[in-house]
Parts: C-alpha cells; structure tokens; sequence
C-alpha cells in the first residue's frame, strides 16, 4: 500500500504551515524566533501522530532550544496530554535525539489483535512505557531545563467507572452537554496537572476557573501512574485508579478535557508548540463541532508549528500514522509498520526546514496569524 505513495523528492514544497498570535509576530519581527526567548512548550494528544513528528522534536529539543537557556529560571515548562506528556517523557528521560526515536520505535513496533479486551491493551501500553522510561524515571523529576507538566483528568461520578453500562452512559452524557456547553464537562470530569514541587512552583498560567484544577506532586513513586493515566482513553484503557499523594479517584486521558492545550498561557517569552494540525481543538469532545474554537487570547504570544497539506499529502498514507491504522492493518503488521516507519524517516524535513528558517530569520515570512 505505501510502495507506490512514497516517492523523495525534495523540491522546495514547503513542508512546515507556521501560525503565531499577533503579539508573537510582533515579537518575532524584531527580535527573530530566539531560543531563550522559549518558556513554554505544549504537547497534544493525538495516538500515533506524535510519532510523525520525530523529526521536528528531535531539531527543537536537541538543537534549538539547546542553544541558549532561557530567560529567568532557566526552566521551560512541557505541557503534555496523553502522547503529548510521553513524548515530553522520553525526552526528559533520555534527550532530545534518543528520546523521539525511542518513543516512534516502540510505539510502532506495538501489536493489537481484535480479540485484545481492555486489560490486555492496557498492560500493552503499559509494558511499552516501562520499555521507554526504563530506569530514567528521576530525569522527569530533576531534568536540569524542562519542567514536565503531565495532564490528567480525574472522572466523576459514573464517568469513574470501568463498567460497559455506567461508562457508557457517562460518555454519551458527556458527548451531548459539551455539545450544548464546554463548560457541562465539570459535570463528569476535573483537570489534573502533575509537576514536581507544586506548593513551589506556581504554573505559568493565568487562573480561569473554568475547571476544577488539580495540581498534583509528580514523583518517583507515582510518575509511571500519571504517565499512564494521562493516555487512558475511556474504553480502551482502563482508568487509572488511586494514584499515589493524590486524591482518591479515577484518573483518565488528559486529552479528553484538553486535546489541544487550549490553555491560559501566561508566558515570560513565546510558546512554542509543535503541532499536528493548524488547529487547535479545546477538547476530544469538541473533534466534530466546528463552532468550538481555541481562545484567541490563549494563543497571543504562540507560534504552532505543524506539517503543511503538501507535506501530509506526501506521506504513505496521505496523512500522519493514526489509532486507526491498528484497525486498518489488522493481521498485516509488517505493512504498517512499513508506512509508520517511512513516516517517521520523513519527519527529519520538518525538523530540517524548522532549522533552516530560524537559521536564515526567514520563519517570520512563513507565519500566518491565527
């Protein structure tokens, strides 16, 4: 299937689409895209995607930000959400070369069948995360530079269950109030942020009140749960239940309250948020509502940087690897494995361009304003 798709060539398509707030390209116009000026990085859930940027994670942590520490503290603080705070992970635990590399070849060397039930898909991930950490787990507490913020949310009421009738009646009222109101998700789920030494480190956020906020203490004795509680999709992982040093609970997919980090982001500098897409959705509840948009005022001193249509339609598949492939080339690994792993050797361009541009200042000509 990707044989006949992948053809390299290297013309000058452009393979990166850069958005940015307008006080961002202001900042950018005058002062170019610096890397101490770098204080916040998100990253969203998404499955598999996050893979298909390897490329552009590896330039970004391993090159880029490398360069200069940035302003004030000397820390940047890594918002993640279900693949989003396992990539941030593997960085942490292993830098920024080895640790995308490691997460794209575990993740797809991961097998399901039809037959695999909830627990089994669960202790799969598992495994693969342990295989991934290893034995780095302090670096994600005491990384020298980056502050790695996991997203989780706690369920409430019937949403706390595992069970097929209770869950399933959770998410269908979860699925039918957000469409009415983002806000009618209090009803069945709280916001979680893990971090190391909450009481002392305040957030670069400014405070909403949207949801109830859980800041919860990221250690060693509790980072494997978090980790694994922040990508629990309901029904397909089984929830994460009393994580240690926090409150008693359920605890499930950061991305199901915010798929894309619509975040109040209060930073001292820009966030810079490498991307899958040009937009960004609030929640997972929100994929299909085309009336649900990111708060502008979120997103005034952003730059999202994500792969172009061109680059997409270039891919084996026509589009980043997907949760669906394991559906889609069911009985037939190899193949997908085949189409992930070219996907990832071509992400190397998003990195490459991303490079480029910030070492010629030309990034501000590539940025378009949200």
């Amino acid at each position: 299937m990707c044989e006949t798709v992948l053809a390299y060539i290297h013309h000058k398509t452009p393979v990166l689409t850069i958005r940015a707030g307008t006080e961002a390209m202001a900042h950018i116009r005058q002062n170019g895209l610096q890397p101490q000026d770098i204080d916040i990085i998100p990253g969203a859930a998404g499955g598999p995607k996050g893979i298909g940027l390897c490329g552009l994670d590896q330039a970004i942590f391993a090159d880029f930000l490398p360069r200069a520490p940035v302003h004030g503290d000397g820390k940047r603080t890594c918002f993640g959400a279900s693949i989003g705070s396992w990539r941030f992970a593997a960085i942490a635990a292993h830098g920024g070369i080895e640790g995308p590399k490691r997460l794209a070849e575990l993740y797809t060397d991961m097998q399901f069948s039809k037959k695999d039930k909830i627990p089994d898909v669960t202790k799969r991930c598992h495994d693969m995360l342990q295989q991934l950490i290893e034995d780095k787990m302090d670096n994600l507490i005491t990384h020298p530079w980056m502050q790695l913020v996991i997203v989780v949310v706690k369920s409430r009421h019937i949403f706390a269950s595992d069970h097929v009738v209770p869950l399933g009646l959770a998410l269908a009222g979860v699925f039918g109030s957000n469409m009415l109101s983002r806000r009618a998700n209090r009803l069945f789920m709280q916001r979680g942020f893990a971090y190391a030494h909450p009481q002392h480190n305040p957030l670069p956020l400014n405070d909403t009140q949207e949801f109830f906020t859980h800041h919860l203490p990221l250690t060693m004795d509790n980072a494997m749960h978090l980790l694994m509680a922040s990508a629990a999709i309901p029904a397909v992982m089984s929830a994460v239940k009393d994580i240690p040093l926090a409150p008693k609970g359920s605890y499930r997919d950061g991305g199901l309250l915010d798929y894309h980090l619509d975040l109040a982001y209060r930073p001292k500098g820009l966030v810079l948020y490498p991307h899958f897409t040009d937009r960004i959705i609030p929640g997972w509840f929100d994929k299909g509502l085309s009336w649900r948009k990111a708060n502008a005022q979120n997103h005034q001193r952003t730059v999202l940087i994500s792969p172009s249509p061109q680059y997409l339609a270039s891919l084996p598949l026509g589009r980043l690897p997907d949760r669906s492939d394991f559906a889609r080339f069911a009985g037939n690994d190899s193949a997908r494995k085949k189409c992930w792993q070219q996907s990832v050797a071509e992400s190397q361009r998003l990195g490459d361009e991303f490079l480029e541009l910030v070492e010629k200042q030309q990034i501000i000509e590539k940025m378009i304003v949200f």
